[in-house]
């Protein structure tokens, strides 16, 4: 099976970023994965897993796996529409290198940057529940500390943008979601310190958004853009 997040060995202690392979925590999603085992036995059919290395300044936060895309491939956005707008992206704006091929053994490599979803697994319809978005953030949370040079989060839709809020303790009135917007973050329960977070906020790169012209790939450049500029700015430079 091509499930690319191994179980941790015995007496070693869990990556709390990261769900297990069989995580229980949302019975809707679990029945969907097991349905999803027997259908299609070598695809991933697990919680997909972060993609990027920890010494990275930039998190990009989705909404959750596709069923044809992460969920088969294992990798977050590799696989579907949404990642081909999102890769092409991330290699223009110098957030990766190598080339996006839609599969995990690619030699796309990211750099300076870090891949998550808000839910882990794959929700029917691609719709998780309130419930499975507030269930699975004790994992958006943890990866958020995961990364000690985090400069910036990019948002994917509304749906990350509050996750990311909730997870860090503010006040969704405070911030209010619009595209292309940048918000500056004062993390209230943050285990270590950290001097200003910047939230920006994008439409989802899906498929659906962009054949109805919600979102266009000069609107979503333009996040990357900005993103960007920010990211030169900064006295931490990690390059992968």
């Amino acid at each position: 099976m091509n499930r690319t997040q191994a179980s941790p060995a015995r007496g070693a202690e869990r990556d709390s970023s990261e769900p297990g392979v069989d995580c229980l925590l949302c019975p809707r999603l679990v029945e969907l994965r097991a349905a999803n085992r027997a259908a299609e036995p070598e695809w991933h059919n697990a919680p997909v897993p972060n993609f990027g290395r920890r010494r990275s300044r930039l998190l990009i936060v989705g909404l959750a796996p596709g069923q044809r895309g992460a969920n088969r491939t294992g990798r977050p956005f590799t696989g579907d529409f949404a990642g081909d707008l999102l890769y092409e992206t991330l290699l223009a704006y110098g957030f990766a290198k190598g080339r996006y091929e839609a599969r995990a053994d690619d030699n796309l490599r990211l750099n300076d940057c870090v891949i998550t979803n808000a839910v882990r697994c794959v929700p029917p319809q691609n719709k998780p529940t309130p419930q499975e978005i507030s269930t699975c953030r004790r994992f958006l949370r943890a990866s958020i500390d995961s990364l000690p040079d985090l400069v910036a989060i990019v948002a994917l839709g509304r749906v990350a943008h509050e996750s990311v809020l909730r997870a860090l303790g503010l006040k969704l009135a405070g911030f209010p979601f619009a595209h292309g917007a940048e918000h500056v973050l004062t993390d209230s329960v943050m285990d270590r310190p950290r001097s200003a977070l910047s939230l920006f906020d994008s439409y989802h790169c899906s498929r659906y958004n962009t054949n109805t012209g919600v979102l266009t790939p000069q609107m979503f450049r333009a996040v990357f853009a900005s993103l960007r500029e920010k990211l030169d700015r900064s006295s931490i430079f990690r390059s992968e």
